[in-house]
C-alpha cells in the first residue's frame, strides 16, 4: 500500500490524499485552498470565474499534478468525497477532467451540494457518479481484486459526513477526515462507536487523521452547546428598531436549524441572504434534510439582496438577516454591508450575532480584525465564538485511535505545526515517529509493506 498525501498535509485546505494497492489508485477528497482565494480576491476590484489554470496559479488546487510524475494518474478508479465542505469538495469541479475513467463517490448531500457547484460554475463533469447511504458499502472491482468501501456514519458540522474504510488485498486504508465525537447531534445520529471498535478488532493498517486542534487538551464540546448558546444569543437581542444579522458557515444545517428555531420567538422574518446559502439549503432541501424550509425565505442574486436590504433599511425592526461573510471574505454579503455597498447601512445599536469562529489562517484571522474594527467604530452590537467547533480535540482523537489500533498514523488537515501535537498524542500511545507515526509533506509518497 502506497498513500500520496496530496495536500491538506502543510496547509488548512486543499484536502487530497491517494492510496495505490497494486494499480488500483484511489483518490479521497479533492478540497480548495479558499484563503488563496480571499487573498486574490483583496486585489481585484471585481468578480470573476475561475477556470484550474487561474486556481493553480494562485496555489488554491491541490497539486494533483504529482500524479503524473509518479504514473498514477490513469490508474485512478474513484474519486471518494468525505463531506461537503469546499475544503474537502471545491476542486472536483476543476481537477475532475483528469480522470475521466473515475466514478464519483459521495453521500446524497454531498452529492446534491456538487450538483449545486456545477450548476453555478457552469461546469459540466461527465464522470459516472454513484451516491451512497451512511453505513453502506460498495464493492470496486480493480486490477487488484475486490476492493470494499464502507462509509461510516460520522459526526462534524455538515450533514451526511462520512469516515471511509477501504479493504484491500494489502490492508485496510482508514480514512477519518473530518470528525469529532457528539453524542448529542441536532440532526442525525450519534456516532457508531461499535462500527469503530470492530473494524480496529479487524486490523487497520493506515489512519489518515484529522489533526487541526490536536493541541487542545479537551473533547470538543456537542453541538448541543451551541444550540444552548445561539438561543441565548439571540434572546439577548430586544431592540425592535435595530437591524439583526446572525452570520454562519452555510454548509452547517444543524446551525442553521437552531437559528431559524431560536429566530422565530423574536417575531422577525427570517431571510437567508447569499448564493453560498442558497446552495446548501437548497441542497438540504432536496436530500429531505431541511426541517427549516417554511420558516425560511432565501435570495441569492445581488440585485435581488440589495433590494431586499432596502426594505430592512427602512424597517429594521421586521427581520433577521442570516447570511456567511463571518471570515470577512471579500464580497460577501456581511463584507458589503459593513462597508456600506448596500442600501443597509449599519449604525450604533444594530447586532451581529456571529455564529461561528475565525478559521485559523493567517489570511482570515487578518480579515476578521479589520471587519470587527470597522464594527466597533458604527458601535455595533457584536457578539462573537457563538459556536463549538465541527472537529474533534486530543481527546476525540484519543478514543479514535484507541478503538481503531491503527498499525501506522498519518496527521492531516493542518501545518506540519498544527500536526505535530498528534504526533506527540500517538507517541503516548506507543506509536513512533518515523516508524509508525508519520508527518508527510505535500506530495509525497509513504510504502507500507
Amino acid at each position: 500500500m502506497e498513500v500520496c498525501t496530496i495536500g491538506g498535509f502543510e496547509q488548512v485546505g486543499k484536502n487530497m490524499t491517494a492510496v495505490k494497492v497494486k494499480d488500483d489508485v484511489i483518490i479521497f477528497d479533492a478540497g480548495i485552498y479558499l484563503p488563496a482565494i480571499i487573498e486574490i480576491q483583496e486585489e481585484e476590484s471585481h468578480e470573476r470565474i475561475y477556470n484550474e489554470k487561474d486556481l493553480r496559479r494562485i496555489g488554491a488546487l491541490p497539486d494533483d499534478l504529482v500524479l503524473d510524475k509518479y504514473g498514477w494518474t490513469n490508474k485512478v478508479k474513484a474519486i471518494v468525497i468525505g463531506h461537503a465542505h469546499l475544503d474537502h469538495l471545491g476542486a472536483l469541479p476543476y481537477l475532475v477532467h483528469r480522470y475521466p475513467q473515475a466514478e464519483i463517490i459521495a453521500t446524497p448531500f454531498t452529492m446534491a451540494v456538487l450538483d449545486e457547484i456545477l450548476e453555478s460554475e457552469k461546469i459540466v463533469v461527465k464522470n459516472r457518479r454513484r451516491i451512497v447511504k451512511e453505513d453502506s458499502t460498495y464493492v470496486l472491482n480493480g486490477s487488484s481484486g475486490q476492493i470494499k468501501m464502507e462509509f461510516i456514519h460520522a459526526t462534524h458540522s455538515t450533514l451526511q459526513c462520512v469516515f471511509i474504510a477501504m479493504h484491500t488485498s494489502e490492508g485496510t486504508f482508514f480514512y477519518a477526515l473530518d470528525f469529532k465525537f457528539d453524542n448529542y447531534p441536532i440532526i442525525g445520529d450519534p456516532p457508531r462507536y461499535n462500527k469503530l471498535r470492530e473494524l480496529g478488532r479487524k486490523g487497520i493498517k493506515v489512519l489518515v487523521l484529522d489533526a487541526l486542534y490536536s493541541k487542545l487538551e479537551r473533547k470538543t464540546p456537542s453541538e448541543r452547546i451551541a444550540r444552548n448558546m445561539v438561543e441565548d444569543a439571540i434572546s439577548s437581542v430586544r431592540d425592535r428598531n435595530a437591524a439583526f444579522i446572525v452570520t454562519t458557515f452555510s454548509s452547517h444545517i444543524s446551525r442553521l436549524k437552531s437559528i431559524v428555531d431560536f429566530g422565530k420567538k423574536t417575531g422577525r422574518q427570517i431571510i437567508f441572504v447569499g448564493r453560498s446559502l442558497y446552495k446548501y439549503t437548497n441542497a438540504a432541501i432536496k436530500v429531505g434534510q431541511c426541517p427549516f424550509k417554511k420558516d425560511i425565505a432565501m435570495m441569492k442574486y445581488r440585485k435581488q439582496v440589495d433590494s431586499f436590504l432596502g426594505k430592512v433599511e427602512k424597517n429594521r425592526g421586521k427581520y433577521l438577516i442570516v447570511c456567511t461573510g463571518h471570515q470577512a471574505e471579500p464580497g460577501s454579503i456581511l463584507d458589503r454591508i459593513v462597508k456600506d455597498e448596500t442600501p443597509l447601512k449599519l449604525r450604533e445599536g444594530d447586532n451581529i450575532v456571529f455564529c461561528s469562529s475565525v478559521i485559523p489562517d493567517p489570511v482570515n484571522i487578518n480579515a476578521r480584525e479589520r471587519m470587527d474594527k470597522r464594527l466597533r467604530k458604527k458601535g455595533v452590537r457584536i457578539q462573537t465564538d457563538v459556536h463549538v467547533s465541527g472537529h474533534g480535540a486530543r481527546e476525540d482523537m484519543r478514543d479514535l485511535v484507541n478503538m481503531l489500533k491503527p498499525e501506522h498514523v498519518i496527521p492531516a488537515h493542518g501545518s506540519l505545526q498544527q500536526e505535530t501535537p498528534l504526533i506527540e498524542l500517538v507517541g503516548e500511545l506507543g506509536y513512533k515517529f518515523g516508524e509508525t507515526s508519520h508527518l508527510s509533506p505535500n506530495g509525497k509518497i509513504l510504502r507500507f509493506d
